[in-house]
């Protein structure tokens, strides 16, 4: 299935110069969300993985329905002060300034096997943080998997040690 005609691109959102990619008609589409879920499942299915993290918050809508499908745990990566237990903090650059994320500090045991699900692969930063709290953690990174990729942000130089897999890439 073509999905990047499910994908409403908006100039100049969040600011000008931005060329936004809106998966909300994707979400919509019940056959272009099925086959979305359906499709990153079946690039999991034989990774034996215990347990998929989605990064907050377009994550949590893919990761999911995919853990579901393939009878793995999920578990949520937020932003500060929004997850209720104890957590471990990771702090990274962005272009200008840091951001930080959080996870739980008892939602990966040592060993488990870990695929990452998100909706977009940008510079590669918010998915670098993510992997790094789950190998804090003892987990092992076995799985990014992406709806869409901005290739000519370069995320991947970022990512060279892990497994990549992206729906939809953009070029430009």
């Amino acid at each position: 299935m073509n999905l990047k005609p499910k994908i409403r691109e908006i100039q100049d959102f969040p600011k000008e110069g931005i060329n936004y990619k809106d998966i909300t008609p994707l979400l919509k589409d019940k056959e272009a969300f099925k086959y979305t879920i359906d499709t990153i499942s079946e690039q999991l299915k034989d990774l034996d993985v215990d347990v998929i993290v989605g990064p907050e918050s377009r994550g949590f809508l893919f990761g999911t329905p995919v853990a579901y499908n393939i009878g793995a745990a999920f578990v949520p990566i937020r932003k500060p002060g929004k997850l209720p237990s104890e957590t471990l903090k990771y702090e990274y650059e962005l272009e200008y300034g840091t951001d930080t994320l959080e996870i739980h500090r008892d939602s990966i045991k040592k060993g488990q096997r870990v695929a990452i699900v998100d909706d977009l692969l940008a510079t590669g930063g918010t998915v670098l943080a993510t992997a790094k709290l789950i190998e804090q953690l003892g987990g092992e990174v076995v799985s990014m998997n992406f709806l869409i990729e901005l290739d000519f942000l370069n995320g991947r130089k970022l990512l060279t040690n892990y497994n990549i897999s992206s729906l939809l890439k953009y070029d430009k």
